[in-house]
């Protein structure tokens, strides 16, 4: 038996590359797993094998720059609270266009802090965030909600295990670079390669040469295969290769990889989200950081970012050592505050053009 546990140091030493150390399209990605990591090509395969069949592992799959592929937005929703939990169940399990589905608290009461459901919503090009927005309202009685659409991302990765040993103030040399949201055009043979790529490994499937056999399932040669998938990367629609660890629940021994999940918020003055998201951004704690237009729901907020841990007390000095960042750097702040994450579901979010009419075809001739 393998050891399956995230802080067995093999495992660890695996997992500190592969969470999100592998950037686009790789052909051998487990071997660069393992020159990256140190540990030979075949432990990399069998750990990795073994930590997604305990569950350690929730998913092996190539990311994609979903915000590069789909029009997005991080969505709160003000539901009542005898409605809630039905509102996050159906959210995971009936819509797959919503990704993360999070129940948020803040430690007091504040702007924005009867919005208890978060979730992200990726809606293909060429159909309505705000309909599918007013249709999953009716569906699960909300009250309101309120589309976030990132302008720009500063900062998206994962690094669970790397970030257990990140101090406050620990950041980059330079301010983070903004990426600008943009949505790609992409052929039907993209599309096919896309859908492909993306699928979550099975166990079975981590072995050299992972790719062949999406390379069938899109109809293609294994080279047609990789020269569009290199070709997707270059326009900025492939993210990284990842290992995703189940940082939500225990383990099946009850082993935690983190408990606290944090997003931070910021109201900066017009015209400095870009200066202030580069500063927030080149903080190494943090796993997201993107501008956002919250509105005056939410006093204005701006900049969010997101981090993780099993330490609240820590995670505040982290939150203190970005402020304290911040106001050195000379950038004002008129509004600050974090909204804790509880009940949690990730999921990731479907962005086929085909699925989606498909999906809004039997909303649509059922009943709310």
């Amino acid at each position: 038996m393998l050891p399956v546990e995230h802080d067995d140091p093999i495992n660890a030493q695996i997992l500190a590359i592969s969470e999100d150390k592998i950037e686009g399209f790789v052909r051998e990605p487990f071997e660069a797993i393992a020159q990256r990591s140190g540990v030979a090509e075949d432990v990399v395969r069998g750990r990795i094998a073994a930590m997604l069949r305990a569950g350690t592992v929730r998913r092996v799959r190539q990311t994609l720059l979903a915000t590069n592929l789909a029009d997005g937005a991080l969505v709160a929703w003000k539901v009542p609270a005898e409605r809630i939990d039905a509102a996050f169940d159906y959210m995971f399990q009936e819509d797959p266009f919503s990704g993360h589905v999070v129940l948020r608290s803040t430690d007091t009461v504040t702007a924005g802090s009867d919005y208890k459901l978060w979730t992200t919503l990726k809606v293909p090009r060429g159909f309505s965030l705000q309909q599918h927005g007013e249709l999953l309202a009716e569906r699960v009685g909300a009250e309101h909600f309120q589309l976030m659409p990132a302008k720009g991302i500063f900062t998206l990765g994962v690094g669970h295990v790397r970030r257990k040993t990140i101090e406050p103030g620990s950041k980059a040399d330079a301010p983070a670079t903004m990426a600008p949201v943009h949505v790609a055009e992409l052929n039907e043979q993209e599309w096919k390669v896309l859908l492909a790529l993306k699928r979550e490994f099975a166990p079975e499937e981590i072995q050299p040469s992972p790719w062949r056999g999406r390379a069938a399932a899109a109809g293609v040669s294994l080279d047609e295969f990789c020269r569009v998938a290199e070709s997707l990367h270059t326009r900025k629609v492939v993210g990284r290769f990842s290992t995703f660890l189940e940082h939500v629940k225990p383990s099946q021994s009850g082993v935690r990889v983190t408990r606290f999940n944090a997003l931070f918020h910021w109201a900066v003055p017009p015209g400095r989200q870009l200066e202030a998201g580069g500063e927030v951004g080149r903080h190494h704690i943090l796993t997201h950081c993107y501008w956002r237009e919250a509105g005056p729901e939410f006093r204005n907020v701006n900049i969010m970012a997101v981090t993780h841990g099993t330490d609240k007390t820590r995670l505040l000095e982290h939150k203190r050592s970005i402020d304290e960042h911040l106001a050195a750097s000379g950038i004002p702040v008129a509004y600050t505050n974090v909204f804790w994450g509880g009940r949690s579901e990730i999921k990731p979010s479907e962005i086929s053009p085909h699925l989606y009419r498909d999906w809004l075809s039997r909303m649509t001739a059922q009943p709310a």
